[in-house]
């Protein structure tokens, strides 16, 4: 292999990190009182805040009925973010969601991905739609009018 083949790493560009869409959805524990709830949230808020991600929408749930018990608990507080964020920060807020005895649960899905799935599907339907010949509906042959006595001429 030639010397003049091989990309040198000055050459290369360090790509900037981009901003990504998550949603992410928190179940607390249901015996936090409402400040307590506000507390573990608002912490959250912050590490996500601080470390550079833009917050779109932050809305709380409230108390639902669990599919399944979690931790001896029926019920959970639900409560939604869905933020722009570098992937560095959506794994170090998975890290201390797990370790932070105030959540049950919590799920954080790149957004993104799916919209662009979707506007993907959606542009080769129309695509296909375009394509299809469109029928042509010849006119029907009209009937001769009946006079007013209903007999036919």
């Amino acid at each position: 292999m030639s010397r003049s083949s091989v990309p040198a790493f000055r050459d290369l560009e360090i790509q900037e990190e981009t901003m990504r869409l998550y949603d992410i959805v928190l179940v607390i524990s249901p015996d936090k009182s409402g400040d307590d709830t506000n507390a573990v949230v608002e912490g959250f808020r912050k590490l996500l805040v601080d470390d550079g991600a833009q917050i779109l929408k932050d809305e709380p749930w409230g108390k639902r009925r669990l599919a399944y018990p979690i931790a001896k608990r029926r019920e959970g507080i639900y409560h939604l973010f869905q933020v722009e964020a570098k992937a560095e920060t959506i794994a170090e807020l998975e890290r201390k969601l797990k370790l932070s005895d105030d959540v049950l649960r919590h799920l954080a899905v790149r957004a993104d991905e799916e919209i662009r799935r979707s506007q993907k599907l959606t542009k080769k339907r129309q695509e296909k739609i375009a394509k299809k010949p469109k029928k042509v509906v010849a006119p029907e042959a009209q009937p001769e009018a009946a006079d007013a006595s209903g007999v036919q001429s």
